[in-house]
């Protein structure tokens, strides 16, 4: 088999009435009809919408309101053309292949209509071997009007496409339905006989003997050959090799087979490394080579995979009810606690999505020491980059197939149209992302309910079609009817009932926050999250000048445009008084979203295994909102949550317990002190101390315990009391020393405040001194596919009389995404931190994400500030 891309191809775009391009020519008078534009350059793959702003027929649609004048597009025809070269056509048929037309479209060669396709997550693949000519030949593509699908808001039984539905509005993006060729489009040059429906499966024999060496891994090859052109029947012989993780060859196995005969082939690996998810282990992936011969030796197709080697199972929780599903994931005997994100689509318009970007995202999942990521079921069948990333990261593929809730019901759809376009979308999702070892749980969707607060189950007929084909084609993974699970759909006090929950995606305020979560006995939390407003240096991408003040959601449309339901102006009033300053602002904002986020994250990890995990929604937002529960915006600067995320993530970890923010001066204080972590026996000595805002020491305990692997350890309990001459804002230290390298935990900050306003006096303090050293200046090293990776050290030392609170960093020249150790950390009079910085060339995308990044060869700039400070800009040094 031979593939040539047709990508690198001029391609061309004109959009046209509703059916002109089928008629041409008016009826009454004869002449042609004109199209709404002439032949525009087009991007493939990409999406309409970028082209036309290219062109300058719409506005930037991710500015202001800018996207209310581009809700044109959707209900347009679009041509797409090419010129297709003469090919050396080696083989008995050519296929011409679509992997991503989004919608609905008619093909045409050379103004003969070839064919017609409905649906975005299934090839269309049509048969032009007859039609090849050894002159240049035009390729058509004709995109009709994108369907009239429901948004987030509408009723899931009448859905009946399976077009990615977050597009016609959802609460974190706006109206823009994508049209377009959002995938490869190539030429595929087959041989009269091919290999179909391969599956690549791992397992492990004698698990129990992991420990000491003695297991056996297990890499199965299924293989169907099939006939290309009627009567076809030769018999055939079928090579596999295997190579370990180092590239030598393991093992080779031959037989012959016939047409049309399913085929199994094993390799038994004595001891074989095995693949762990991030924090466990390592990602070792062996390579398989599969070589379809004909008789004589010929080489018909040649077929290369990766694959992991693990034990897959699936337990109950501890201490769960009988009727509970098996939520507890186990990977080589071993129990993984789930430390994960939801995955929204990365952009609105997502044709434009480079590998780069998936490289990005899911690095940085890696480095929040996140082990899963869930493909929310109102997205897409991500494309394959992203599944090989989660390969080599050891992030944790939950997959959930295109269906959503939509609010007035949430009831699957039943239309026989549908649920045809379901069967097909999900049968191609299967057999293409079953071979990689990350893929660990699929699930019938988002939200679906047969009543409200009732997640659907599997006696619903659309849910049992997908847990068949889940069984038949994917049988090691386990289904889950929806997400959530249920009983209730919803987080609730009332004991017993939450099993697999969603929500809740607000700070409850203080102390009900921390008393819901704290009590909650939820099993799994498959998706809640706290959102929180952008940086102001994206929030500047997208607003214009005008609309760069604080202001509520309710009285601004633009801010209303960009995430109406994550206003966070009053709740954040609440908590600190007036803010008039956009900086001021959306600074308040992530810290609270950064303060709920962790509690709640380590309320959960205090319960493990009784809870087995938390997935955050949500990690990243399609399109530029004014304020979102993500923890990368879309420009992919992070916000604090990320940094905090990243710490009550960590393999190992210290959190403190606490029923509110509050405390009474003069009032004794009680706080839980938890010790977590993945491995067993590591003896740990943690000093916690209370302080107040200007470096006074009020209290200071230290502790000693041993790590178990399987639950968190509580430690022991920390009293204290604010005296009257303390400032209002006071901090609780928790710090360890481990291997040498000291770990000061992001403190936990309580108020003496006697009104509800606990974090005001924060506003008021005095900037901190801080001065800023390079150790090591910018050098390049390089990380994987994140090229032209730079790399510094510098000191950041607070010489003033008050806290440094959140110190972060920002890189200047907009040149290079930005990942550090840590950052929002708090230095107290005279403390200093060491900072390590990493800076990437912007995954920008398409030109819309593009636009807003700067070019050059700049080294990279970090403007460092902290909560209460002023911007101090780093001095450059480059050490070659």
């Amino acid at each position: 088999m031979k593939e040539i891309t047709l990508c690198d191809s001029p391609w061309q775009v004109k959009g046209f009435w509703p059916w002109v391009p089928i008629k041409t020519v008016s009826m009454e008078l004869g002449q042609e009809l004109l199209g709404i534009c002439e032949w525009l350059p087009a991007t493939v793959p990409g999406g309409v919408h970028e082209d036309l702003y290219r062109a300058g027929l719409i506005p930037h649609p991710y500015k202001d309101l800018n996207s209310l004048q581009c809700e044109w597009v959707e209900n347009r025809w679009w041509m797409y053309r090419t010129i297709i070269k003469p090919v050396n056509n080696t083989g008995s048929k050519v296929e011409l292949v679509f992997k991503g037309l989004d919608y609905e479209a008619i093909v045409y060669l050379d103004g003969q209509r070839v064919g017609e396709h409905k649906g975005m997550f299934t090839e269309a693949v049509f048969d032009v071997t007859d039609r090849m000519r050894e002159e240049p030949m035009e390729l058509a593509v004709l995109l009709l009007h994108a369907p009239d699908e429901m948004g987030q808001i509408g009723k899931t039984s009448e859905t009946f496409t399976q077009k990615s539905r977050f597009n016609y509005k959802w609460d974190f993006s706006t109206r823009l339905v994508n049209i377009g060729i959002w995938d490869d489009v190539l030429l595929r040059i087959r041989q009269h006989i091919k290999l179909d429906d391969i599956r690549i499966a791992a397992d492990v024999e004698e698990a129990d003997l992991i420990e000491e060496g003695r297991h056996t891994g297990i890499i199965t090859v299924e293989a169907t050959i099939a006939a290309t052109i009627e009567g076809a029947f030769d018999s055939v012989i079928i090579s596999a090799h295997c190579f370990n993780p180092s590239g030598q060859l393991l093992y080779t196995e031959r037989l012959r087979a016939s047409c049309g005969e399913r085929v199994y082939l094993e390799f038994r690996v004595q001891g074989a490394q095995l693949w762990y998810p991030n924090g466990y282990g390592e990602q070792p992936l062996y390579s398989i080579k599969l070589e379809l011969c004909s008789g004589e030796g010929e080489i018909l197709e040649a077929r290369s995979f990766m694959s992991g080697i693990r034990k897959l199972a699936f337990a109950a929780n501890d201490d769960s009810p009988a009727d509970a599903l098996p939520y507890t994931i186990q990977i080589n005997n071993r129990r993984i606690y789930i430390r994960g994100a939801n995955l929204a689509p990365l952009d609105h318009l997502y044709g434009t999505v480079l590998d780069s970007q998936y490289d990005r995202m899911i690095y940085m999942m890696k480095r929040a020491n996140m082990n899963l990521v869930r493909i929310w079921g109102g997205g897409l069948i991500e494309k394959e980059r992203l599944y090989e990333q989660c390969d080599r990261q050891g992030i944790l593929v939950w997959q959930e197939f295109i269906q959503s809730s939509s609010g007035v019901d949430n009831l699957p759809s039943q239309k026989p149209e549908f649920l045809s376009l379901l069967r097909e979308s999900a049968k191609a999702a299967l057999k293409s992302r079953r071979n990689y070892v990350s893929l660990t749980v699929w699930s019938g969707g988002n939200e679906l309910m047969s009543a409200p607060n009732k997640p659907s189950t599997f006696q619903d007929p659309n849910l049992a079609m997908l847990r068949e084909l889940t069984k038949r084609h994917d049988p090691q993974r386990l289904c889950l009817p929806t997400s959530a699970s249920g009983p209730v759909q919803y987080i609730t006090e009332e004991k017993g009932q939450g099993h697999d929950v969603h929500g809740h995606w607000k700070y409850l305020d203080n102390p009900k926050h921390y008393i819901f979560y704290g009590e909650n006995d939820n099993l799994f939390h498959s998706e809640f999250g706290v959102d929180g407003v952008s940086g102001v240096k994206s929030l500047r991408k997208f607003l214009s000048e005008p609309h760069l003040t604080p202001v509520s959601m309710k009285e601004n449309l633009v801010w209303r445009h960009h995430g109406e339901w994550w206003d966070t102006l009053e709740r954040d009033q609440r908590l600190f008084g007036k803010l008039e300053e956009l900086e001021r602002f959306a600074a308040a904002s992530q810290w609270v979203q950064a303060e709920g986020l962790r509690f709640v994250l380590e309320a959960n990890r205090r319960r493990k295994f009784r809870n087995s995990g938390s997935i955050i929604w949500q990690m990243s937002e399609p399109w530029p909102n004014v304020s979102c529960t993500n923890l990368l915006d879309y420009y992919g600067e992070t916000k604090m949550s990320y940094y905090w995320t990243k710490q009550a993530f960590a393999p190992l970890h210290v959190s403190l317990d606490y029923h509110s923010l509050q405390v009474k001066r003069g009032e004794e204080v009680k706080h839980g002190i938890w010790l977590h972590s993945h491995v067993a026996g590591i003896p740990l000595d943690m000093n916690v101390e209370v302080v107040d805002a200007r470096g006074l020491v009020i209290a200071v305990s230290r502790y000693h315990a041993v790590s178990a692997r399987d639950q968190a350890v509580f430690v022991g309990s920390l009293t204290w009391t604010a005296p009257d001459e303390a400032h209002e804002l006071l901090l609780v230290r928790i710090s360890y020393s481990r291997d040498g390298e000291s770990v000061v935990c992001y403190p936990y900050f309580f108020s003496a405040a006697a009104d509800e306003h606990l974090y005001r006096s924060s506003l008021s303090l005095e900037p901190p001194r801080l001065d800023i050293s390079f150790i090591e200046g910018w050098r390049v090293t390089g990380y994987e596919e994140l090229t032209e990776l730079m790399e510094c050290r510098l000191l950041v030392r607070n010489l003033g009389a008050v806290a440094a609170l959140h110190v972060f960093a920002e890189e200047a020249t907009d040149q290079y995404d930005l990942d550090c150790d840590e950052l929002y950390f708090t230095l107290l009079p005279g403390e200093s931190r060491m900072v390590a910085a990493r800076c990437a060339r912007k995954a920008a995308g398409g030109l819309l994400r593009q636009e807003a990044c700067e070019t050059g060869n700049q080294p990279p700039q970090l403007r460092i500030r902290s909560f209460n400070g002023h911007n101090i800009l780093a001095v450059d040094r480059y050490d070659h």
